[in-house]
Parts: structure tokens; C-alpha cells; sequence
């Protein structure tokens, strides 16, 4: 069986896999199996394919991880987004502050831990707090105005 027989085997079975998981980067590790393929056509040693399989694959993986980083910093956006979550806006009143600065309020019929946004005063006033984030199950706060 030539090389590139078991280049193109590789990236028939990357492509699969993408296909089964819908996972991009195996698709472009396949690109990689691609290159070597087209390296041994060419002659190159096993050694030379290895790399060039290596190297397209790796630089295929961090081109697509460097377009995507602004999608991820979008989806960080939506936690603070009102269109999004509801509660975000609302205000919730804290009793007291734990000293790792924490709170626990009830909010909508459940219990919920608060975080004070960064800049927020310390050491935290109980009082009203409005939520700016929610991140899992906590909500990041900021002081409410005054009115």
C-alpha cells in the first residue's frame, strides 16, 4: 500500500468523523491527511509528510480557533444581554454580604448567589442591587440607582 493510500484513508476517516460529531476541527485535520497525500505524490519522504500533515493540520486548527475568537467573546456578551435574560435589569435586594463577597437573594421564587460587578464598592452595602449579568446560577450585580 503506498503512503499516500494511507494519507487519503486518514482523512476519509476525519471527514467521517466531522461528519458524525459536527466538530470543524477534524475536518481540517483531514485537510492536513489531505497534504500529506498530495506530499507523497510529490515525492517527498515519510518524514517530510508527516510534517507537512502536522503543519497544515495545526495551522488550518489555529486559523479557524483565531476566527472564531470574536463569536466567542459575542456569546460571553449574552449573558449581560436583556434581550436575552429577562432577569437582567431586575433589581434584588441582599440582607448581607459574606466576606468572600457574596450574597444569597431570592429571586423569582428561587435562591440565587449575587457577585458585585468589578468596581463595585467594597465593602458591599446590603440594599438593592441590580442585575447586569447572569453567569450559570449566580448573578453579577451593581448597585441600584437611587429613586
Amino acid at each position: 500500500m503506498a503512503f499516500s493510500t494511507f494519507w487519503w484513508l486518514l482523512a476519509a476517516l476525519a471527514i467521517i468523523s466531522e461528519l458524525l460529531t459536527g466538530t470543524v476541527y477534524l475536518l481540517l485535520i483531514g485537510a492536513g491527511f489531505v497534504a500529506a497525500a498530495l506530499a507523497s505524490y510529490a515525492g517527498l519522504s515519510v518524514t517530510a509528510q508527516t510534517v507537512v500533515a502536522a503543519a497544515v493540520g495545526a495551522v488550518l486548527v489555529l486559523l479557524w480557533w483565531r476566527i472564531r475568537a470574536p463569536q466567542r467573546r459575542a456569546a460571553l456578551a449574552a449573558q449581560a444581554s436583556p434581550d436575552l435574560n429577562l432577569d437582567i435589569g431586575q433589581t434584588v435586594h441582599v440582607e448581607a454580604w459574606s466576606a468572600e463577597g457574596t450574597a444569597s437573594v431570592m429571586h423569582r421564587g428561587a435562591r440565587w448567589t449575587v457577585v458585585a460587578e468589578d468596581g463595585a464598592a467594597a465593602p458591599h452595602a446590603p440594599g438593592s442591587w441590580r442585575i447586569v449579568a447572569v453567569v450559570g446560577s449566580s448573578f453579577v450585580v451593581s448597585p441600584a440607582a437611587a429613586g
